[in-house]
């Protein structure tokens, strides 16, 4: 962006602010002139394009990414209860599918992903007995005991949720879905 396109949008945004009525609230930042400033910018050079954005995720780190996954769901299928196989080989399916080449919409994608992540794990949950889903609740009880005072309840509420959700499913050797992880 040319010096004189952020001058000429500094200059706009100070014009109008001394027009209001009621100057009560000062200008503390630059921040304040951002939009007249590409404003400016856009008049100065009309024709200028941004230039198109790289892909987040490379296709081939995606592959690598959902194999990886998929092997590891095939393993923990290896040492399931026969109820929990067979839902963690479909995942693994599911990804395997996903690693191919076709371009790809992340959102969309991510959603498959959580929907995946959501039924391995309702099934890690099911096998787990009584007394090891216990046994996390009382340790994150622990760990979270110095911070209670200082969090609201929804905060709470979610990262008991985030805590005894991991917990089942390192206890299960599932790996974690999501591109967050990638």
């Amino acid at each position: 962006m040319p010096l004189e396109a952020a001058l000429k949008g500094i200059d706009r945004t100070f014009e109008k602010w001394n027009t209001r009525k009621h100057r009560i609230k000062m200008v503390n930042s630059l921040a304040y002139c951002a939009q007249e400033v590409l404003s400016a910018a856009r008049e100065s050079d009309p024709e200028a394009t941004a230039p198109a954005p790289a892909p987040v995720f490379a296709p081939d780190e995606l592959a690598e990414y959902f194999r990886r996954n998929a092997a590891q769901l095939r393993t923990a299928a290896g040492s399931a209860a026969p109820a929990q196989a067979p839902i963690y080989l479909e995942a693994a399916e599911s990804l395997e599918q996903l690693a191919g080449p076709e371009q790809r919409d992340l959102e969309a994608l991510e959603q498959r992903l959580t929907v995946l992540e959501e039924r391995i794990r309702a099934a890690a949950t099911q096998a787990c007995t009584e007394e090891e889903l216990l046994e996390a609740r009382r340790e994150m009880e622990r760990q979270l005991a110095p911070y209670r005072r200082k969090m609201t309840a929804d905060q709470l509420v979610l990262l008991e949720k985030q805590y005894l959700d991991r917990r089942v499913m390192d206890a299960a050797g599932l790996p974690r879905l999501s591109l967050f992880y990638l």
